[in-house]
């Protein structure tokens, strides 16, 4: 669905009323450049088309945006035969980047995204245990550094997000992240000092929902449930009515410490039969014989395996995650659910079980149409995810952040 955009009034009016003129103007300003960067290419017919917007409005606020070096025409294309002057493409320009930065128990990956999605550069660094919160800052620093030449050289960087695996509030300090074992950190500003850039942090299950609901599988859907599985976690992601849901603090979407199993396995938070403690790699790896596994290993290995003990495991966890769907699409009722990492590997391999979940189960199932999708983004969500935070300020108002 296309970002709300508005006509301006004739010229000619009040001061009143060019001062709304101008609110409208950087609206539909947002509104373009939103939809170029989540959509890719269009020509000036079809955003108009898009955010029903006349021609010469659609004209002038492009003209602003190339003026501004964030949107570019595309060189002109083969000649296509037909009678007239061949139709102008535009794109966001992806020369205008951000960093996307993603924290986990085992590694700290840094990437480069340009404005659209593209995916310039990537670091990842490997580590042997959890770092606490200022080491994690010195390995992405680090890794930044690392790519700084090239960076100042060829791009404008507009600031940087950065993915946690824990509860991160609007401030981007981390309440508690029980798989890295932090707690009460202002883990943002810590970064934003060494990079000498702005950064914005949150959790990263939320984060997989952004990202999916602008460039994958969920694009358009204003309803989403999206569960990601990391290899030492679950967290959740919810978009309600085409918003983000937030709560007190920015907390809500904790949805792997749902109790499933009161009596079921300890979890890191200290309760017993928490979801992300009873769908986990971690009970799979042993039988398995392997350590460490990732998502496309994961996938590799469970579409093979014949071990009754294997098979037996992952049936139980697609119970486990099975009866958690029905209860969650019960309490949101989305009109998509996305399911992430780990989670993505188990609908891989039982999709028949989970739809059924989602499909058959909830209350009220016979009205709704529920989709049950694997992330599309794969390998691509936790770098491009964190960089759409980073992209939000400017997104929301081009003509308001200094490039």
């Amino acid at each position: 669905m296309p970002p709300t955009a508005f006509d301006t009034a004739s010229p000619g009016t009040p001061q009143a009323a060019r001062t709304t003129n101008d609110v409208i103007r950087r609206q539909n300003l947002s509104a373009v450049l939103t939809l170029l960067h989540s959509e890719g290419t269009h020509s000036r017919a079809q955003l108009g088309t898009a955010t029903r917007l006349n021609r010469s409005t659609i004209t002038n606020l492009v003209a602003d945006l190339m003026e501004l070096g964030l949107v570019r025409e595309l060189p002109a294309g083969a000649p296509t035969g037909r009678v007239g002057r061949p139709t102008v493409e535009l794109q966001v320009d992806d020369r205008v980047a951000a960093l996307g930065i993603r924290i986990e128990p085992q590694a700290v990956t840094v990437a480069l995204v340009g404005l659209g999605g593209t995916v310039h550069a990537r670091r990842r660094h490997d580590i042997a245990k959890p770092p606490g919160p200022r080491r994690a800052v010195q390995i992405a620093a680090s890794s930044v550094d690392a790519m700084r030449a090239d960076m100042d050289r060829h791009y404008r960087v507009v600031g940087a997000g950065l993915a946690v695996p824990g509860l991160v509030n609007a401030n981007g300090s981390v309440l508690v992240a029980p798989t890295m074992g932090w707690k009460r950190d202002p883990v943002a500003a810590r970064l934003s000092d060494e990079l000498g850039l702005p950064v914005v942090a949150g959790n990263d299950a939320s984060i997989g929902a952004l990202a999916e609901s602008r460039f994958g599988v969920a694009r358009g859907a204003r309803n989403l449930l999206y569960l990601g599985g990391a290899l030492r976690g679950i967290g959740g992601g919810l978009i309600m009515d085409g918003t983000m849901l937030r709560g007190t603090s920015g907390y809500a979407g904790e949805l792997g410490h749902t109790v499933i199993d009161p009596r079921g396995r300890t979890c890191l938070c200290g309760r017993r039969g928490c979801l992300e403690a009873e769908v986990t790699p971690d009970l799979l790896e042993p039988l398995l014989g392997r350590r460490k596994l990732d998502e496309d290993e994961l996938d590799v290995e469970l579409g093979v395996v014949r071990d009754p003990a294997v098979l037996r495991e992952v049936a139980r966890q697609v119970e486990v995650l099975s009866t958690a769907l029905t209860n969650f699409v019960n309490a949101f009722s989305p009109e998509t659910v996305v399911l992430a990492g780990y989670l993505g590997v188990l609908l891989s391999v039982s999709r028949e079980r989970l739809a059924e979940a989602v499909r058959v189960h909830p209350l009220g199932a016979e009205g709704r149409t529920i989709r049950l999708e694997r992330a599309h983004l794969r390998s691509r969500l936790m770098l491009v995810g964190p960089a759409e935070l980073a992209f939000g300020e400017l997104l929301a108002d081009p003509a308001g952040v200094r490039v």
